[in-house]
């Protein structure tokens, strides 16, 4: 069976693994639970100087990335150094702020699938016939704006390995986290028992397991209906 594949399509490339081949999912690369690949944007370029990016047609500020050389880049990702090594099947992912909202349940089939090629662009954007040329799947992480794609491939990258047999471990633990019900988590305590006058509440340490299950529920509700009222809202419409 092959490792689930990540393949990133970046003018960065030694931006990866980075935080991802530590701790778990590092562990998961070298035992082959999943793979990485990374495609050099401007090793495509056709100038001296490696040229990725021109000006915008209608003027403004920045700069904008070619559709030639990123459609080479993304197509030797999609295809491969020959036609055994070809992946056209796997989802073609452009990280915008003005792309679709990443959830758990996209994370979800993302992580049951055979992998991702992620373009991770620059400057002011990427030129939009090859995004649809290419058929991007355009997703945000957020109303907010990054320097690059890079540090959200890297958590969009995250909250998939997590999700593959093998790299967490307790299936359970992931149940019951955020998301997962159409709740946010309840909150957690450990050791000591006390600690600067504030106290484990009483029923995590009853012993009383149904109502331990049925507090954490009650207070994953509660946090639900303060923090995020669309998701509740989302949860009593269903």
């Amino acid at each position: 069976m092959s490792a689930w594949t990540a393949k990133m399509v970046t003018i960065f490339p030694e931006m990866f693994p980075g935080p991802l081949g530590h701790s778990l999912a590092g562990t998961a690369l070298e035992k082959g639970i999943w793979a990485l690949e990374t495609v050099d944007i401007r090793d495509f370029a056709s100038d001296k100087h490696r040229s990725v990016d021109d000006a915008p047609f209608g003027g403004g500020p920045g700069m904008v990335m070619r559709p030639d050389v990123v459609d080479a880049a993304v197509t030797y990702a999609k295809e491969g150094r020959n036609a055994k090594a070809s992946t056209p099947d796997l989802p073609f992912i452009y990280l915008t702020p003005r792309g679709r909202p990443l959830d758990q349940k996209r994370v979800a089939e993302l992580a049951a699938g055979p992998g991702m090629i992620v373009l991770c662009g620059r400057f002011e954007g990427v030129d939009q016939r090859v995004l649809e040329a290419q058929g991007a799947e355009e997703i945000s992480l957020g109303d907010f704006v990054l320097s690059g794609g890079e540090p959200a491939a890297l958590v969009m990258l995250d909250a998939c390995l997590r999700l593959l047999p093998g790299v967490m471990g307790k299936g359970a633990s992931l149940e019951e986290e955020s998301f997962e019900r159409g709740l946010l988590e309840y909150p957690h305590y450990t050791r000591p028992q006390e600690w600067q006058g504030r106290t484990v509440p009483e029923v995590l340490t009853s012993g009383h397991h149904e109502k331990i299950a049925a507090w954490r529920k009650s207070q994953a509700e509660e946090i639900t209906r303060e923090r995020r009222p669309d998701l509740w809202a989302a949860r009593e419409r269903n």
